[in-house]
């Protein structure tokens, strides 16, 4: 595999079919191959070449040790976009990977080209606030939760009613969770403080964009989603029904078409 040497550490990244340059930055705890379950094949498919990395602390990149910042993973993604000469790119980013990609927009415009928003949120309010501490309490004590506790959680935190629901699918995703990373692996990112309001701050960009939410989703909800379509002035809104922040996995066919949809015309 490929790698960026930036800010200190190696980045391992992949590329995925022929045309315009799309970066593709994955959320937390989670590796750039997620990508590669529907979304690249409909990128390439629509004449896009994508791009997908893994973020500091995801092996194979490097797993540098303590607490991981939000200025160091937006540091990480400009060395990538500079380090492959992708600037300005078009940017698709998910949960965490879309708080870099709106950082980027606020301090690095001249990298972007246009940018797709995906569960995203420009604050955290109380409930969101007290899940992380809490999240950061967990790491900060050592202890290393089941995989069967660490499944269970995660699909009830990132799937919709439907899917967990669904006796005939959910042991799938289930075994998903289970074999996902967890524990040390991408430990340093828990420490990422992602409860800043950006909202000011987003009012100033100027190139294109689109959030896209999901109806269930109870960690970047529509109402948070929303709030980032109204700051920027440049940004619509696309809300996919019935699927919980994992949206792009439960209904990649309607994300893929808001995704497309938008890189075509901007």
């Amino acid at each position: 595999m490929p790698y960026v040497f930036t800010n200190g550490i190696r980045i391992a990244y992949e590329r995925f079919g022929r045309g315009e340059r799309v970066l593709m930055i994955m959320g937390s705890a989670a590796a750039g191959r997620v990508w590669t379950m529907h979304q690249t094949p409909a990128l390439g498919e629509a004449g896009y070449q994508a791009i997908t990395f893994d973020n500091r602390g995801i092996p194979p990149s490097d797993v540098p040790a303590g607490k991981y910042s939000l200025a160091d993973m937006v540091a990480d993604t400009r060395g990538v976009i500079e380090g492959l000469a992708l600037a300005p790119c078009r940017i698709v980013g998910a949960s965490l990977g879309a708080l870099i990609a709106q950082e980027l927009l606020i301090s690095s415009p001249e990298l972007v080209r246009c940018a797709v928003l995906i569960a995203t949120k420009a604050r955290s309010d109380a409930i969101r606030n007290a899940q992380a501490k809490a999240e950061q309490a967990l790491e900060a004590s050592g202890i290393k939760l089941p995989p069967d506790y660490h499944a269970a959680t995660a699909a009830m935190q990132a799937l919709s009613p439907a899917t967990l629901n669904d006796d005939g699918t959910i042991p799938l995703w289930l075994d998903t969770f289970r074999l996902s990373p967890s524990g040390d692996v991408g430990g340093g990112q828990v420490w990422i403080d992602t409860s800043q309001d950006r909202r000011k701050a987003l009012r100033d960009v100027a190139v294109p964009c689109r959030v896209i939410a999901f109806e269930h989703d109870l960690i970047t909800p529509p109402h948070l989603a929303a709030e980032v379509a109204e700051a920027i002035p440049d940004c619509d809104y696309v809300e996919i029904p019935a699927c919980g922040h994992f949206g792009y996995l439960e209904r990649p066919d309607e994300v893929n078409s808001a995704i497309v949809e938008f890189l075509d015309k901007s």
